[in-house]
């Protein structure tokens, strides 16, 4: 895409803003609209989009605004300000944030909105551009720009001029611990241990998006930790772009390791779960650590990507399949009961079909427990983007389908195996899909990318972590009932 060209999708707004559509997007956090929660005239409603580590920003933000006096609200038509924490790193989230700023744009026109606010990624990848296209949008806030974000919306309300486009960073962002408005579900809450990505993966945008990778301080963490588990958090997440690289920045270096063992040394959380650990940077160390900690959850988020040696080098990925089998082998070694989680991509430039049946035997043949495939896109700015010889869509979308499908059958044995055992499960509500079943998550589900574990018997308490014998299996999501040992 040029410079200059319309961002794909902006050119359909007016036709977009005509339409009447329902709102589909729930703030984020139901449990800030407690009737004793005080009345405040000025209502917001926020809208989360993107992963875990996006929505930390959000918790931030939500925190701030209701510090200062605002309301928060479920209800997009009675929100006198909307706003919008968005996602751009591929095509698909960047036509997803889209969507819903146009559709935030119709309350303008149809209920009482007054300011619509647009932050986050979106923002910060395509800049000034944005001004133009989307002209519904009075301020936009890049990804270390929304700490004024509660006095930039009282400029607003009160008709005082104020710059669109607000893409400067504050240093003192990260340097400090934070208080958020949780909206995770309750019992568990993310750390976010450093923010940007130093890796330049040909295909990814976010060094571009987020700047380099930058730790946050050891003691900084160590507090946010502690006051996270003074909410009665059980389980804590470290998330980060690329976890295993923490520590490597920082002028005395850390490593990733030596975070864990100090945030252990909190002992009032039960589960430490890790996320987005690099292949290359996963540590004998680690893994010892995992295999003598039972508070780490014995589960392992590990990106791969890909397994054919020539697509990980065109990837700019730094290590091939024989680095990837001897990890696997030597995590199953050291911590067998662990569950493994990856993601791939198919239709890469150049992926031929022995590329991808590479890929499918190698899937078929080490059964992830968790396995999320993504249909590659170019995108604006990647080397990957100028490669010439693109996968078409239409082979990249079946590679997709049929890597999910065996997938399945795999999910479906692993969880198969799980019935008749007796499992911890940490408790999050009342199910979606039916409000007779409460439903929770074990040690070895993610939130969010992972399968639930739904309670057909007993009434365990929200928040908590009781034992669950499992019942029944799926696919993704397991059955069992609670019971008393």
């Amino acid at each position: 895409m040029k410079k200059d060209s319309k961002i794909q999708g902006v050119k359909d707004s007016s036709e977009k803003l005509g339409r009447s559509k329902k709102q589909t997007h729930e703030p984020l956090n139901p449990r800030i609209l407690d009737p004793s929660t005080p009345s405040f005239p000025i209502k917001i409603y926020f809208i989360s989009l993107g992963c875990a580590k996006n929505q930390v920003d959000s918790e931030m933000m939500l925190h701030q605004l209701e510090r200062q006096g605002f309301t928060l609200t479920r209800e997009p038509d009675e929100a006198e300000v909307v706003v919008v924490n968005t996602c751009s790193f591929i095509e698909s989230a960047t036509q997803e944030s889209i969507e819903t700023i146009l559709e935030a744009a119709r309350l303008k026109k149809e209920g009482v909105c007054q300011a619509l606010v647009v932050t986050g990624c979106f923002p910060q990848r395509y800049k000034s551009r944005l001004v133009k296209q989307l002209p519904e949008v009075d301020l936009f806030l890049g990804t270390e720009s929304f700490l004024g974000l509660a006095d930039h919306i009282s400029t607003l309300l009160a008709g005082r001029k104020t710059p669109k486009m607000i893409l400067n960073s504050d240093p003192e962002l990260w340097m400090e611990p934070y208080h958020r408005l949780l909206t995770t579900s309750p019992g568990t809450a993310y750390l976010k241990i450093a923010e940007g990505c130093s890796n330049c993966c040909a295909y990814c945008t976010i060094p571009s998006i987020r700047g380099p990778f930058r730790s946050r301080e050891p003691k900084v963490l160590i507090r946010e930790a502690q006051v996270l588990a003074e909410q009665r958090i059980k389980e804590i997440i470290l998330v980060a772009q690329d976890t295993t690289a923490y520590g490597s920045d920082l002028c005395r270096p850390v490593s990733f390791v030596d975070l864990i063992k100090e945030i252990l040394k909190i002992d009032s959380f039960e589960w430490l779960r890790l996320l987005y650990l690099r292949p290359e940077r996963i540590t004998r160390e680690l893994l010892t650590l995992m295999a003598q900690e039972n508070r780490i959850s014995p589960y392992l988020d590990i990106p791969i990507q890909h397994v054919s040696d020539r697509i990980l080098k065109a990837m700019d990925r730094l290590y091939g399949q024989k680095g990837i089998r001897d990890l696997i082998q030597k995590i199953r070694k050291t911590l067998p009961q662990a569950a493994l989680r990856t993601t791939v991509m198919v239709g890469f430039p150049g992926e031929t079909d022995k590329d991808f049946q590479e890929l499918f035997r190698f899937v078929s043949e080490v059964e992830f427990d968790h396995l999320g495939v993504f249909k590659y896109s170019p995108e604006e700015g990647t080397k990957a983007a100028r490669y010439s010889d693109q996968v078409p869509e239409e082979i990249s979308y079946r590679r997709m389908e049929l890597l999910m499908a065996r997938q399945k059958e795999i999910s479906l044995k692993k969880n198969q195996s799980r019935i008749g055992s007796v499992e911890p499960v940490l408790i999050s509500g009342v199910s979606p899909e039916s409000e007779l079943l409460i439903q929770g998550r074990t040690r070895f589900q993610a939130p969010e990318v992972d399968g639930v574990v739904f309670i057909t018997d007993g009434e365990p308490q929200v928040g908590e972590i009781v034992k669950v014998k499992i019942t029944e299996a799926h696919a993704y999501d397991l059955v069992g009932e609670t019971i008393e040992i």
